[in-house]
């Protein structure tokens, strides 16, 4: 079986250009996950979707108080964690 064009070079070659096309070669989802920074390494993101005056609000409680929004939201979680009776972790 012929291996299938791509869009670009099916562009290319529909728009009359002869320029060579040089693909990337994929790589490997799991390499890609390795290549973390160290800070964020055995580490899961939690996400929400707000309000964006909640974010606006979060920054601006980061600005004033001269840190940053990851910090303080381990800060409320440890709170919320302490609130039902867990440990705090972050």
């Amino acid at each position: 079986m012929a291996k299938k064009k791509s869009l670009q070079s099916a562009m290319g070659e529909a728009s009359g250009q002869t320029e060579q096309v040089v693909e990337m070669p994929v790589t490997d989802q799991k390499s890609s996950r390795t290549a973390q920074p160290p800070s964020r390494q055995g580490k899961k993101a939690i996400a929400g979707h707000f309000d964006p005056a909640v974010s606006r609000q979060l920054k601006q409680i980061a600005l004033d108080n001269d840190t940053t929004v990851q910090a303080l939201l381990g800060e409320a979680l440890n709170d919320l964690f302490l609130k039902y009776d867990h440990n705090p972790i972050v």
